[in-house]
């Protein structure tokens, strides 16, 4: 807000006059927020889905190895808050490895929605086909909408902290302590399936995840991104931020579905409250870690797993 004084002629008072101005900052930021689509759980298109699975199926089958385990211990109906750690920068080979291997076990008429970065669902092109398969905007109203419809909700809590890790730090789950899947899994009665992931890291060579650049440049404001990584990558050879995106090496890509978590029940049984977010965090993240690390132990050699 900037004020200004205005001393009229001949008389003894003053007028203030006072005007928002905005930054080019807050400008460009409302910019992008108006391109984000508003969430349509509608535009889920089974019939698409059925038509594509397959092809989808092959070609991660093909380039990534895909192997897929423990899908059958996701509840069969009913609303399922789907938990994943997050590999792979940009093009995160797990998620659409973890969205094809869920329809072809479900099929299409099974309800799943999956949370994305403001930036996926607004893609021209991409952002149409991820909508059509689930994607919505990670936000809290989308989620909750989403399991009130008794649908299964995949999502990854780290966000783009997690998913721009560097590659030195690819065994550990990060969700830079967030919490908020925590509250709608406690809030709605939910179960929690974690989802565990291991090779995204292996497409591409991250050296930062470039938060001190990120916060410089204000992309918070910007865009909600948190970071500005730099890496290697095909075809640019030292790839800065990933904002175009890269080829991914074509890495074994490791998908576990975990037991599901009542957290309520689990707090209660630990002598916790049920509310208690701190040891709900502890709980997942801890049991996501355990296994994760299994998982890099069972790894060999780096890309061929």
């Amino acid at each position: 807000m900037t004020s200004a004084v205005f001393q009229p002629f001949g008389r003894g008072q003053a007028w203030i006059v006072q005007w928002e101005v905005s930054s080019p900052v807050d400008t460009v930021a409302e910019w992008v927020r108006r391109l984000v689509p508003d969430a349509d759980l509608s535009e889920r298109d089974p019939q698409f889905i059925t038509r594509t699975v397959e092809l989808g199926w092959r070609l991660v089958r093909v380039y990534f190895r895909a192997e897929v385990r423990g899908i059958e211990r996701v509840p069969a109906q009913g609303p399922v808050l789907l938990v994943g750690n997050h590999t792979g920068g940009i093009t995160a080979p797990e998620v659409p490895v973890t969205a094809l291997a869920f329809f072809r076990h479900f099929g299409a008429d099974r309800s799943f929605y999956q949370l994305a970065h403001d930036l996926v669902v607004s893609l021209p092109g991409v952002g149409q086909v991820a909508r059509k398969y689930g994607t919505l905007a990670a936000a809290p109203d989308n989620a909750r909408d989403a399991l009130r419809s008794g649908a299964a909700v995949l999502v990854y809590p780290g966000g783009d902290w997690e998913v721009m890790r560097p590659t030195s730090e690819s065994d550990q789950i990060d969700f830079a302590g967030r919490k908020g899947f925590l509250r709608l899994a406690l809030a709605e009665n939910v179960p929690i399936v974690p989802v565990v992931t291991i090779g995204g890291q292996e497409t591409l060579y991250i050296f930062t995840r470039g938060d001190r650049i990120a916060r410089a440049l204000r992309l918070d404001r910007l865009m909600r991104v948190k970071v500005f990584p730099i890496s290697l990558a095909l075809p640019w050879g030292i790839n800065i931020s990933d904002a175009f995106g890269h080829i991914p090496l074509p890495a074994k890509i490791v998908v576990e579905f975990r037991a599901p978590i009542d957290l309520r029940a689990e707090l209660e049984a630990g002598g916790h409250e049920p509310d208690d977010l701190d040891a709900a965090y502890e709980l997942v993240t801890g049991r996501m870690q355990d296994r994760l690390s299994e998982l890099a132990d069972e790894r060999r050699f780096p890309v061929i797993g």
